[in-house]
C-alpha cells in the first residue's frame, strides 16, 4: 500500500515557477515508479511526466518536455515536479501517482493517486 500527498501547488503568472511535492508513506517507495498527470476542467486525465523506481529514468510529455523536471528523493519517500516557464495552458489539477514495476504514460495503470494540487497559471 502506499498513500500520496501533493502540496506545492498555487497561482502563479506566465514564465514563472512552480515545485510540486508528493510524499509517499510505505516502506517500499523505492519500488515504484511515480507519475505526474493532470486534468483541466472539461478535459481527460493526461501525462505529464514519470520516473523509473531505479530513479535514473525519466519520461516527458512533449508538451512539457525542456520545461519541467521530475526527480525524486527515495530516502525521503518523496517526488518532485519542477516546473518552469509555466504557461496559461498548463492550468489543472495535478496528480501523483504509483505504480509497482515500471514506468507508464496510461493513467489507468496507476494503482495509486495522491488527491491532487491545484495549478494556475495566470496570462
Amino acid at each position: 500500500q502506499v498513500q500520496l500527498v501533493e502540496s506545492g501547488g498555487g497561482l502563479v503568472q506566465a514564465g514563472g515557477s512552480l515545485r510540486l511535492s508528493c510524499a509517499a508513506s510505505g516502506r517500499t517507495f523505492s519500488s515504484y515508479a511515480m507519475g505526474w498527470f493532470r486534468q483541466a476542467p472539461g478535459k481527460e486525465r493526461e501525462f505529464v511526466a514519470a520516473i523509473s523506481w531505479i530513479g535514473g529514468n525519466t519520461y516527458y510529455a512533449d508538451s512539457v518536455k525542456g520545461r519541467f523536471t521530475i526527480s525524486r528523493d527515495n530516502a525521503k519517500n518523496t517526488v518532485y515536479l519542477q516546473m518552469n516557464s509555466l504557461k496559461p495552458e498548463d492550468t489543472a489539477v495535478y496528480y501523483c501517482a504509483a505504480r509497482a514495476g515500471t514506468w507508464s504514460n496510461q493513467w489507468f495503470q496507476y494503482a495509486y493517486w495522491g488527491q491532487g494540487t491545484q495549478v494556475t497559471v495566470s496570462s
